[in-house]
């Protein structure tokens, strides 16, 4: 079970207790928006504080695709800035690689933050900004 919401310093979010009932050793959060703009040298620019766990960072060109492109990054407790280069993201579908190509779309429409450790503990991501370079 997870939440997110705003943080009593105005921050969002991302928490939660990761249960394995239900195939379950993950949580994830998603946003879904108009489509922006990218290129191939196109970079997704997070600030935020981790617990000392390892996320991914999910994107889609189309809603609709039953993939996501994925890049894991590991959080250090501290604040922290990700840089994820979007052509290092790569084509997965529940856990799997695809064998697809890297990314390399003229458009997002999606993020998605997820945590998949497949171990019953508690996790805590505080996000300042995402931005696009």
């Amino acid at each position: 079970m997870s939440t997110f919401k705003p943080s009593p310093d105005n921050f969002g979010l991302f928490e939660g207790q990761i249960s394995l009932e239900n195939n379950g050793g993950f949580s994830s959060v998603s946003y879904r928006f108009e489509k922006l703009k990218v290129n191939k040298d196109s970079n997704i620019i997070i600030q935020l504080k981790g617990d000392g766990k390892n996320y991914q960072l999910r994107i889609k060109d189309n809603s609709n695709t039953s993939y996501s492109y994925i890049l894991p990054f590991a959080t250090s407790g501290e604040w922290q800035e990700i840089r994820i280069p979007l052509q290092d993201m790569f084509p997965s579908f529940r856990g799997r690689k695809l064998d697809l190509p890297n990314f390399a779309q003229d458009y997002i429409e999606e993020i998605v933050f997820l945590i998949g450790n497949k171990k019953p503990e508690k996790f805590k991501l505080l996000i300042d900004t995402i931005a696009l370079d």
